[in-house]
């Protein structure tokens, strides 16, 4: 037996209890134990211990506990798009985490390893697409594509247009880079948070990219282009705009590396220049068929170069180029290296003269189209233009002040394949008589002829055009303020073809004698007439269209004279179907509505704008009566 004298000990320097009253409440010694302790008073208890909550109770663990290493060990084994989109439901922690795995970094379990041939089937298709605008462009969002598409057969194109309020950066596009290796088809617009560091993941996750289009984002550079270059050699369109750190060296790269390259696009880059271009187009010349060059710093010599290396170019559109001049257009024109353009378009390049005009007639023989707009041009180039290539089908000329009414006809009787010819704001056109030769030939080939805001354009004019044209078809005569119903007549009288449409919106001096007359020579044929702005037409001209013009399917009088009495002419018209009805500020009432809801039949489209004399009411029960019709009011 062994006495103990302070506190009980379980071994040496070690007390068993903390307290000697712990001794006295949990030990119950038996009567053949001899044991000292002081003598004290038992305690009485009168209800079950409570511990203290903080010393027992256990932390729940839960798997948002693992760090991001751990959560990303286990999400990459789950390889089934079904599963991975469940995971993503769970938090943005997951979603995000989901999103930085790449296609090589998941590994194959056991259970999807049967599937992975069925799925890389659907991944490759590329078959989505996603466009993010404004505040709905955003990360989470990107990421969330990129998770939830591979399940869907891939996304394939993907445009993120934003504003001040988008929230997407390099982490949005790396997300799409690493779960869209599918992507053929990116578009980023006014995106100034992102940079090089997105576009490059972008280049090397999606080989197969092709068609890239870039617009203010200043903070990618020649490095982005450099890595498409190098991992997407399957690119055949790039587009860029307003990239003011996109130097030389990325296009460079890119004609050296993409030998699809179709289309190139650039828009007002201070940084491109001759050097980039010319680089571009030589190293492509093969396959490249498309250029856009739009306010760059480029000179002649850019132009000399596709001149001779365009070999394959089909479209060519330059705007506001000022450092070309005329040299640059007859060198381009003279390197015999356009054989196959076929669309030439210029816009407020100072360099367009008659003698440039001139090379690069004889030096594309194919050219269909042409559209010259704000330009030197005067009558002999544009005569010279005409004799030089014989193949030209539209021609579009566009505040062109030096033309004149000379120029015009010149280039017409000289155009031997002209089917359209679209005179826009050419202020140089005077009205005046003209004695033209009786054995000349006529120029059979045009069918279509506009002339837009051309003030000087009267009726000596339409006379000649109407005898030198006899197969027009299309005639579209707006803002023409000169002339009246004997001009137009010639036209109408001429048109051995038979007029399909004919819009004479603002000429405000014609007169239902016009109205009648077309009607009445081409009723059979017509099917667009446009009289808007014409406050001399009345009753009597829808009258006559609704007796004659059985195959009229649009019909715009808004602004005339016309009143209830000539909708209801159009309704009681036995076999008129018209499709599309325009009367906006004319003087029509509730009384039209009974004749509108027969109209409505066959209307698609019906415009009452600015028509007072029709109540809301009217037209809210008129809407639940042709309900297949769209009402403008």
């Amino acid at each position: 037996m062994q006495k103990f004298f302070g506190e009980d000990v379980l071994y040496h320097g070690m007390p068993k209890y903390h307290a000697s009253e712990e001794s006295n409440l949990f030990l119950s010694l038996g009567h053949h134990v001899d044991v000292y302790f002081p003598p004290r008073k038992r305690s009485r208890v009168s209800a079950p211990f409570v511990f203290s909550e903080q010393i027992f109770k256990k932390q729940q663990t839960t798997i948002d506990a693992l760090p991001d290493e751990c959560l990303f060990e286990i999400f990459r084994r789950v390889s089934g798009s079904q599963e991975k989109s469940s995971c993503a439901f769970v938090s943005k922690r997951w979603l995000m985490l989901l999103s930085t795995i790449r296609r090589a970094e998941i590994k194959e379990t056991v259970s999807s390893i049967s599937n992975k041939k069925d799925e890389d089937l659907e991944l490759s298709n590329g078959c989505l697409t996603r466009c993010l605008k404004g505040k709905k462009a955003t990360d989470i969002r990107l990421a969330a594509i990129s998770v939830g598409s591979s399940g869907h057969g891939g996304l394939g194109d993907l445009s993120i247009l934003g504003n001040n309020a988008s929230k997407v950066t390099n982490v949005g596009l790396k997300a799409i880079a690493h779960g869209c290796t599918t992507l053929r088809s990116l578009t980023l617009w006014n995106l100034s948070s992102i940079s090089d560091e997105g576009v490059v993941e972008i280049a090397n996750e999606c080989h197969n990219l092709e068609k890239l289009q870039l617009s203010q984002c200043p903070n990618i550079s020649h490095k982005s282009l450099i890595a498409i270059a190098n991992n997407c050699p399957n690119l055949t369109s790039l587009s860029i705009e307003s990239c003011s750190n996109i130097t030389n060296e990325g296009l460079q790269a890119i004609g050296q590396k993409c030998p699809n390259l179709k289309l190139i696009s650039l828009k007002n880059c201070s940084q491109i220049g001759d050097q980039g271009v010319a680089s571009l187009v030589s190293s492509s010349s093969s396959s490249l068929m498309k250029v856009r060059l739009h306010a760059l710093n480029v000179s002649d010599t850019c132009l000399a170069v596709i001149g001779h290396y365009g070999m394959s170019l089909t479209e060519l559109t330059l705007i506001d180029l000022p450092n070309v001049t005329e040299k640059g257009f007859w060198v381009m024109g003279s390197g015999q290296g356009l054989q196959k353009l076929r669309s030439l378009v210029i816009v407020n390049c100072t360099g367009v003269t008659d003698l440039g005009v001139e090379a690069l007639g004889r030096g594309c023989p194919n050219l269909k189209l042409v559209s010259i707009r704000k330009s030197g041009l005067s009558d002999n180039g544009l005569v010279s233009f005409a004799k030089a290539t014989q193949s030209l089908e539209t021609v579009l000329l566009e505040e062109c002040h030096i033309i004149t009414q000379i120029g015009i006809f010149g280039f017409v009787v000289n155009s031997g394949a002209l089917k359209n010819l679209s005179l826009t704001k050419c202020f140089g056109i005077k009205d005046s008589p003209m004695i033209i030769h009786s054995a000349l030939s006529p120029c059979n080939s045009l069918k279509s002829l506009t002339i837009r805001n051309c003030p000087g354009f009267g009726n000596f004019s339409l006379a000649l055009l109407g005898r030198i044209c006899p197969q027009l078809q299309d005639i579209v005569l707006t803002g023409l303020s000169g002339i009246t119903d004997s001009g137009v007549a010639s036209l109408v009288q001429n048109s051995e073809s038979g007029l399909t449409k004919v819009d004479l919106s603002g000429c405000v001096n014609l007169t239902d004698k016009i109205v009648s007359e077309i009607s009445m020579a081409h009723g059979g044929t017509l099917e667009v007439l446009n009289l808007d702005g014409c406050g001399l037409i009345t009753d009597a001209s829808v009258v006559t269209i609704a007796q004659n013009c059985s195959l009229l399917r649009e019909l715009d009088v808004s602004k005339s004279a016309i009143t209830d009495f000539a909708i209801a002419a159009l309704a009681c018209a036995e076999h008129l179907n018209l499709q599309v009805l325009s009367v906006s500020g004319c003087q029509v009432s509730n009384k039209s509505l009974p004749f509108l809801k027969k109209l409505g039949e066959s209307l698609i489209g019906l415009n009452m704008m600015q028509c007072r004399g029709v109540t809301s009411a009217a037209v809210g029960a008129l809407e639940g009566q042709i309900w297949k019709c769209d009402i403008l009011v």
